[in-house]
């Protein structure tokens, strides 16, 4: 039986409220063989006060060794499979920013990259993350492409990504992504994975082909890349399955849109941590589950910024006092997947997960952070754990059998 079912079974209602508070990318390597992870390095008295009430533990979001994105990340944490359960970023990017995908419809998260003019290698997958306002003029060069057979949609998201959807009869999902994931080489091709989705490869090709020459001469985003190609997928919805009435809080559009995909509330908030608390607390009798997620430890991950990293980590703890003075019944903080500064991207390393309740075996030395968490009462878990275990912990599930 899918474990969403059983669920679904022995759900009941009750007054109880759950907070998963996920830091993007938490997961982190220490610099030196003797030294901290970031988030051991980082001075979070708040947290590790609510550590010494909590159960702990290290969670891996698919399997071990296996190196998951954001989509199969954040699914996890909702308590689907990513392995049964398979979306594609483009999908993700383009709900988020409040796009109507169709059944028609294709859509693949574009990255702006610098590419070098004589060799057609990337130097930076990433443009310099150039600004919003230089996404949208960008985005605004590329509006005039068209393709035979179908409408092609090109809209900004935040930094250096952007969204293409292509709509029209007959178009197929299966396709490569033609990001390298590293610089020094050139883009590659869309492919098909499968032979029916051969003629949607080739237009996203000749996409790209002209999207490039318009570029071609822009500093520092000259090139493009596109990633997650996919269509919808058909969910079972997240407030249905828990019976939970549910809330998002995220300031980037990916996360929106991973949390609109599977039906929760996507609460208007603003750009820093500071303004997801005070949405938090603007809407606390409202709902009974809310997905908090703060997005710049991943981004300071990603540059290999350790310290930036700790920084984020410790604002975050400066608000925690906040959100608890709400009383949830349950928290759960931890991360979609691990950025280790050291690693410059995602990587296959588990998370330490905190999961704080009054119905908990606590460590009264414990603090919290990646070698704590391996000693915790929750022992190593999945993803796919925490959302029985919150729903268990909130008075949320009747017993199995007899």
């Amino acid at each position: 039986m899918d474990h969403l079912k059983l669920i679904g079974q022995l759900k009941t209602s009750a007054q109880t409220k759950i907070v998963l508070l996920i830091m993007d990318g938490l997961g982190g390597l220490p610099l030196t063989p003797d030294g901290q992870t970031e988030l051991e390095a980082a001075k979070t008295p708040n947290l590790d006060a609510l550590a010494r009430i909590s159960d702990l533990g290290l969670s891996t979001p698919i399997f071990p060794g296996i190196t998951p994105g954001s989509g199969p990340g954040h699914l996890g944490l909702f308590g689907y499979d990513p392995l049964n359960y398979q979306i594609g970023r483009g999908v993700l990017e383009a709900l988020g920013i409040g796009f109507d995908l169709t059944r028609l419809d294709v859509a693949a998260r574009g990255n702006f990259c610098s590419m070098d003019p004589e060799t057609g290698v990337i130097t930076d997958r990433r443009a310099g993350r150039i600004p919003t306002e230089t996404c949208v003029k960008l985005v605004n060069m590329l509006r005039g492409i068209t393709l035979p057979g179908v409408e092609v949609f090109v809209e900004p998201v935040e930094d250096y990504r952007f969204v293409l959807v292509l709509r029209g009869e007959h178009l197929e999902d299966g396709l490569t992504e033609t990001d390298p994931q590293k610089t020094g080489v050139p883009p590659l091709p869309v492919e098909a994975t499968r032979p029916e989705a051969e003629k949607t490869a080739a237009l996203f090709n000749e996409w790209l082909s002209q999207a490039r020459a318009i570029l071609a001469d822009q500093r520092p985003a000259n090139g493009a890349n596109l990633r997650g190609l996919a269509k919808v997928p058909n969910l079972p919805l997240f407030p249905e399955v828990y019976g939970l009435r549910s809330g998002a809080i995220a300031t980037y559009p990916m996360y929106r849109g991973v949390a609109r995909l599977v039906g929760m509330d996507v609460l208007e908030t603003g750009h820093d941590i500071a303004s997801e608390v005070e949405t938090l607390r603007q809407h606390w009798d409202g709902y009974d589950f809310f997905f908090f997620h703060v997005k710049k430890t991943d981004s300071a991950g990603e540059d290999g910024n350790f310290e930036a990293k700790v920084h984020v980590i410790e604002e975050l703890d400066s608000f925690l006092p906040q959100i608890m003075d709400l009383k949830p019944d349950v928290v759960v903080v931890t991360g979609d997947h691990s950025t280790p500064a050291k690693w410059k991207n995602h990587s296959w390393h588990a998370l330490p997960v905190l999961l704080y309740s009054q119905y908990v075996r606590p460590t009264p030395q414990a603090a919290y952070g990646e070698r704590p968490c391996a000693a915790g009462s929750l022992g190593q878990i999945r993803h796919i754990d925490l959302m029985p275990l919150a729903m268990a912990n909130a008075g949320r599930l009747v017993k199995f059998g007899a």
